[in-house]
């Protein structure tokens, strides 16, 4: 369940004139704390003609800057958040390492859980909330929430692709 004051804040923010995308990710990401539980939340969004993806938050700047783009390659992640529109979730450093160039990072930063969380508009994904943890912590019982979470993140996200249309660096 969110917390009735998370989502009352984040409904202000999203009616309060002068609003930045950076606010309503950061509100996305309270919720995202407070239901589910993360150690380290970043956001990315994605041009699948390009096959590309771009950080456009991240709680940690040292180890996930918002800088570039990086390719999107084709495996079991692929599949399953960018093909089905399902969330992606793992419980060991192995089976991260299997689809992530980046699991030594990861693990050196104490995680070794991640949920990949797909944000769908017409039928593509537009976004994904990335979190990470411990050991064994997505399990289905605390991804529960994840249905809840997604109309607020569907809401900063769309808002974040119109600040990119008008101007692509967020």
């Amino acid at each position: 369940m969110i917390e009735p004051v998370l989502i009352s804040d984040f409904m202000a923010s999203v009616r309060r004139p002068g609003t930045s995308a950076a606010e309503l990710i950061g509100g996305v990401g309270r919720m995202v704390h407070a239901s589910i539980g993360t150690k380290l939340l970043t956001a990315s969004v994605f041009d699948i003609g390009k096959r590309q993806s771009r950080r456009i938050h991240s709680e940690n700047l040292a180890a996930y800057p918002l800088a570039g783009v990086k390719p999107i390659e084709d495996n079991r992640w692929t599949e399953i958040v960018l093909r089905q529109h399902r969330v992606f979730s793992t419980l060991r450093i192995e089976d991260i390492a299997e689809v992530f160039f980046d699991w030594r990072l990861i693990q050196s930063l104490g995680c070794e859980s991640n949920a990949n969380i797909p944000v769908v508009v017409d039928g593509k994904v537009i976004g994904t909330l990335n979190l990470l943890h411990e050991a064994g912590y997505y399990t289905a019982e605390r991804l529960a929430p994840v249905e809840a979470l997604l109309p607020y993140a569907t809401i900063a996200f769309q808002f974040l692709a119109k600040v990119l249309d008008a101007d692509p660096r967020p």
